[in-house]
């Protein structure tokens, strides 16, 4: 061939050698099929083979014919059951989310976003504030009670009052609620009822001596007394503007320092109905709030006959309506107490509407041993030696209400004074 081609055609071959040289090649043609089948079929085995694995198409010169299913797709014939082809198929794995594991000595913290917000950092510190306000409050209110030292007013008031436990204890509840603080929407009004010679006026005078002693200012306690400053020659009307004049002074100089004044009415049952209606009109929610910072304390000996009859109705089942240490007495004449009181307030009320917001206050009667504790310690005051006997017959002197087996003094410890002043 020209240009150094190799001919097509074989050569001649010489003699004694053409069989060898035919045969030869050949069979080194079919060890070459026969290899490129096996690398075919491995080929197919194995994972993305390719667009013709499971075909079935025949290739020329491989010895196992495979039969052809679909003529435009050859498909390959294999030994392999489809169960086995489909086993060795590999499954995509899923890829599993690693875990976030903390150590154990280490501190956990919260992601930056579940962070408390600012209005939750408001909302702590206005709660704090308002509880801190609120403690100041308390703080305050015991500190205004503990100005007027009411446990001294009551250690006073038991020591030097015989015969009336029930109604110191409740001037002095009384006291206590309303001066636990300085603003009030009303003042307070307290109004003594009972007998004469129970201790009502001396009540009076114990209250306004403690009440100067703690304010440190004798113009903010008012005493009057309707026999004195109003007697019967002078007209109401002055006696009116003299009374609405006076407490007006007293409580605003109260205002001005900061302070809750006494005002004692002594005999109150003797003053005409305006002097009653300027009372009552005190009490007005209309009035300048300073007029509602005040306690007004009103002495009066109406409805001793009702308080003279109550006791001695009760003084046959044992209810002086004085506790003795038992639970069931003192339950008892609590029970008594609130009767009496109802029923002095439902007597009062028909006369002037002044009593209906009044604090009602009885005073009982004294029995025999309370007059002679009278006695003993007036004596005492006077100079004479308190002995018990000479009281006893002081005390035997006077006159007493016999009811089961028990004595209550008709004018109680008014005649004691007296009395004794003729030693």
């Amino acid at each position: 061939m020209d240009r150094g081609q190799p001919s097509l055609e074989p050569a001649a071959a010489a003699p004694g050698t053409s069989g060898r040289c035919v045969i030869a090649p050949v069979r080194a043609v079919l060890r070459l099929r026969r290899r490129v089948c096996v690398l075919r079929k491995r080929r197919l085995l194995q994972p993305g083979g390719g667009p013709n694995v499971g075909t079935g198409a025949h290739r020329p010169g491989c010895s196992s014919p495979v039969p052809r299913a679909d003529m435009d797709q050859p498909q390959f014939f294999t030994f392999d059951g489809p169960a086995e082809l489909s086993s060795r198929t590999p499954r995509k794995r899923r890829r599993r989310s690693r875990l976030v594991l903390y150590p154990e000595t280490s501190r956990k913290y919260r992601p930056r976003v579940e962070h408390r917000s600012r209005a939750q950092r408001c909302l702590l510190l206005l709660v704090a504030i308002v509880g801190f306000q609120v403690l100041n409050a308390i703080e305050n209110l015991d500190d205004n009670a503990q100005r007027y030292d009411l446990d001294g007013l009551e250690k006073a008031l038991q020591r030097a009052v015989f015969g009336q436990p029930a109604a110191v204890g409740r001037i002095v509840a009384l006291m206590r609620d309303y001066l636990a603080t300085h603003v009030h929407s009303r003042p307070l009004l307290l109004a003594l009822h009972g007998p004469s010679g129970v201790g009502k006026s001396h009540v009076g005078r114990l209250l306004a001596r403690h009440f100067r002693a703690v304010l440190e200012d004798g113009a903010l306690v008012l005493q009057y007394h309707a026999r004195h400053h109003c007697p019967e020659a002078r007209a109401a009307r002055d006696c009116r503007e003299e009374l609405a004049r006076r407490v007006a002074n007293v409580v605003e100089r109260a205002e001005a320092e900061e302070k809750t004044p006494l005002l004692v009415l002594d005999d109150v049952e003797l003053m005409p109905r305006p002097l009653l209606d300027e009372l009552h009109g005190f009490l007005q929610p209309q009035r300048p709030h300073h007029f509602h910072n005040a306690i007004y304390v009103l002495l009066s000996g109406a409805g001793g006959a009702e308080v003279t009859r109550f006791v001695l109705q009760n003084a046959s089942r044992a209810l002086p309506l004085r506790p003795d240490g038992a639970r069931s007495a003192q339950a008892k004449a609590a029970q008594a107490d609130e009767d009496l009181r109802a029923s002095l307030q439902a007597l009062l009320s028909r006369d002037h509407p002044l009593w209906q917001a009044a604090a009602i206050v009885p005073f009982l009667l004294l029995d025999k041993r309370d007059v002679v504790s009278c006695f003993r310690d007036e004596m005492a005051g006077e100079g004479f030696f308190p002995d018990q006997a000479r009281a006893e017959r002081l005390a035997a002197q006077l006159s007493f209400y016999q009811v089961a087996g028990r004595e209550f003094a008709v004018t109680g410890c008014k005649q004691v004074v007296a009395t004794v002043n003729l030693l």
